[in-house]
């Protein structure tokens, strides 16, 4: 198995191991799970980076890379709405419009079909990492007992339940919106797909 692949596999392990550690509620741990989402996030660059420099681009990797990045970025959802800091029905709003979009991609590439990506939808990733990374940065920082007592005012701010759920709000009506903007755009290839045309 190419290397790719395998930092692919790698993705999908730590991600049950970062979600376990996060919803310890044990600082330590909630720490060491922070490192676990950085590590498992390089991966997803390292492995894009490779399999594109030395065409290590197999069937197996076209199907499983974007699926691992879903379950990721699903996983750190769902982690937060665990933990009450996040309402169920966006995240689950998300979660089913990139897993659909996902899948209808890898199945569109396997049959040879090519879908346009818009603008919007490489924007709407890079929103929900952002917010990702800062959900994730800020809770860590906040398991630290000396910050949280020197700096709980800035926390409050920072962590604040009514701007979090604006903001996540956005996310979920722009993630929503791009997916319904991306099957119309594709609406005849979708098409050809479900006749089982090429």
């Amino acid at each position: 198995m190419v290397l790719p692949n395998q930092l692919t596999i790698l993705r999908i392990i730590l991600t049950p191991i970062f979600l376990v550690l996060f919803l310890t509620g044990e600082p330590l741990l909630i720490q060491f799970s922070y490192l676990v989402f950085i590590i498992a996030a390089i991966t997803d660059w390292y492995d894009g980076w490779l399999a594109r420099k030395f065409n290590y681009i197999t069937e197996w990797g076209k199907f499983m890379d974007p699926l691992a990045d879903k379950i990721l970025t699903s996983t750190a959802f769902i982690a937060f709405v665990i933990i009450g800091v996040l309402p169920l029905w966006m995240v689950l709003l998300i979660i089913i419009r990139d897993l659909l979009i996902t899948l209808l991609r890898v199945y569109a590439d396997y049959r040879k079909i090519s879908f346009t990506t818009s603008r919007t939808a490489q924007i709407k990733t890079f929103i929900q990492m952002i917010f990702l990374y800062y959900m994730l940065t800020i809770y860590t920082l906040k398991t630290f007992e000396t910050l949280h007592l020197n700096y709980k005012s800035i926390f409050e701010i920072l962590l604040n339940n009514n701007a979090i759920y604006f903001v996540m709000l956005f996310i979920t009506l722009f993630t929503v919106i791009t997916g319904v903007t991306y099957i119309i755009s594709n609406r005849l290839l979708i098409r050809k797909l479900i006749k089982g045309e090429n």
